[in-house]
């Protein structure tokens, strides 16, 4: 190798490095930017004049062994309320459960609770499958009723979920507009004590929000497995199964959305919690999960390039959705490579022409480690500016440890390709942690 041949190899890996801070610029922009939802003053007026508001809303719990956190779960959305004071009714599915789950639930009389119980083979076929089951039931009540599909919005709350009390009328106000037939609210975590918690609550709260606050700005928002509200009738032209038996079966549907040309909308005006995984063993798993599904949702690739429905710029945008999580695990490996065979030719005698000296890898060193603790630094001022509900030392804590956090994240992007090549689909679910109980509103 050349001394040039060196040199083009070292700007190529320092732009490679530095693109990584640069992209966190953008997104700080669009994160302070649009504090709540975008295209406000557009939006706004369509929402004055809009014909599409929802009169009546469905929230669906997928519950499998919940027994720790569904009395909560199914108490808070029953004190959901929507304009004009609209409650919302509340189904359960109860996908076979065989821990106290069923008994948590019988001991809720409620005349909005539903409660759907699933046995063997039709139960534990995935989430998907349960919440096909849930929106064909309320379909098939609604269509008895004469309740038009449009007026009717199905809400998805997993089993440790717990919606702000504005989010009904949240999800509503956007659905004022004829065209929107989704939307998707912000998600926080909700025991952030411990660290792993709180840099979770990092990574929603103020990352994923700004990633959501572009996605919206392109017309390209994805659904997230909490949270996201669905008109009837745009689930209805989806056919008798909207959800798939992919791992990530929200990333799916909301692909299939915006192939259909639905909008969907996302807001930070509104939000739900969940419990953060602390454990590191079953939030590595978690997050092998998301990756694997995310790399089963490369077959609509073929699709979103020969849609009609979806503009170069948001075309560009879902293919950096579907496809950044692994160039940056093939990155993350290159880079460490070039410093081990660095380090290892200087020791030998034949050091690496972008490596020349000790300097030279130390330098590099120095810079890999500010750009990896950078991005973490400006996410806690952004959390803290949006947010204010934390200590800045508690979030500057969270911000030093958010690299080792993403270097869980490659060993889980590596995992789910090991997973998919070698066939295995097969998840044990996630646990819950007990709560304090919460007082059933009566309404």
């Amino acid at each position: 190798m050349s001394a040039s041949d060196g040199w083009l190899l070292a700007v190529t890996g320092y732009a490679i490095l530095l693109a990584w801070p640069l992209s966190t610029v953008i997104l700080v922009w669009f994160a302070v930017r649009y504090v709540g939802t975008h295209r406000a003053r557009v939006v706004n007026k369509t929402l004055a004049s809009g014909d599409g508001k929802p009169e009546h809303f469905w929230i669906i719990v997928p519950a499998l062994n919940e027994e720790a956190v569904v009395a909560n779960t199914v108490r808070a959305a029953l004190g959901l309320r929507g304009a004009a004071g609209t409650l919302a009714r509340v189904l359960v599915v109860d996908d076979g459960s065989d821990d106290r789950t069923p008994e948590v639930l019988a001991g809720i009389d409620h005349p909005r609770l539903h409660v759907m119980r699933r046995e063997l083979p039709e139960a534990r076929q995935g989430k998907g499958e349960a919440l096909n089951a849930a929106y064909r039931f309320i379909a098939r009540l609604c269509a008895q009723e004469g309740i038009p599909a449009n007026r009717v919005v199905l809400g998805i709350i997993d089993g440790d979920g717990q919606g702000s009390e504005n989010i009904l009328v949240e999800v509503g106000r956007l659905m004022g507009d004829t065209r929107v037939g989704a939307v998707q609210v912000q998600v926080r975590i909700r025991n952030r004590t411990k660290l792993l918690g709180a840099v979770q609550d990092l990574e929603f709260g103020a990352i994923v929000d700004a990633c959501q606050n572009m996605r919206d700005a392109l017309d390209t928002v994805g659904l997230g497995g909490n949270g996201q509200f669905s008109r009837l009738s745009t689930l209805i032209a989806l056919g008798d199964a909207p959800w798939s038996s992919c791992l990530v079966e929200d990333m799916e549907l909301g692909l299939r959305m915006h192939l259909s040309g639905v909008s969907i909308r996302y807001t930070s005006r509104s939000s739900v919690t969940q419990q953060a995984v602390v454990d590191i063993k079953r939030l590595t798993r978690q997050r092998t999960r998301w990756a694997q599904g995310n790399l089963q949702c490369a077959r609509y690739l073929g699709s979103l390039f020969s849609s009609g429905n979806i503009t170069r710029t948001s075309l560009v945008e879902i293919l950096h959705y579907l496809i950044s999580p692994w160039v940056n695990a093939i990155v993350a490996v290159l880079l460490s490579l070039s410093m081990i065979v660095g380090a290892l030719g200087l020791m030998i005698g034949h050091p690496l022409p972008i490596l020349p000296t000790w300097v030279a890898l130390g330098l590099s060193l120095g810079i890999w480690l500010v750009v990896t603790t950078f991005p973490g630094l400006i996410w806690v001022l952004v959390h803290r500016t949006k947010r204010g509900d934390e200590s800045m030392s508690r979030m500057l804590v969270a911000a030093l440890a958010y690299p080792a956090f993403l270097l869980l994240g490659l060993v889980a992007t590596y995992r789910a390709l090991g997973r998919q090549l070698t066939g295995k689909q097969a998840w044990a679910k996630t646990e819950r942690l007990v709560e304090e109980p919460l007082v059933l509103q009566t309404a």
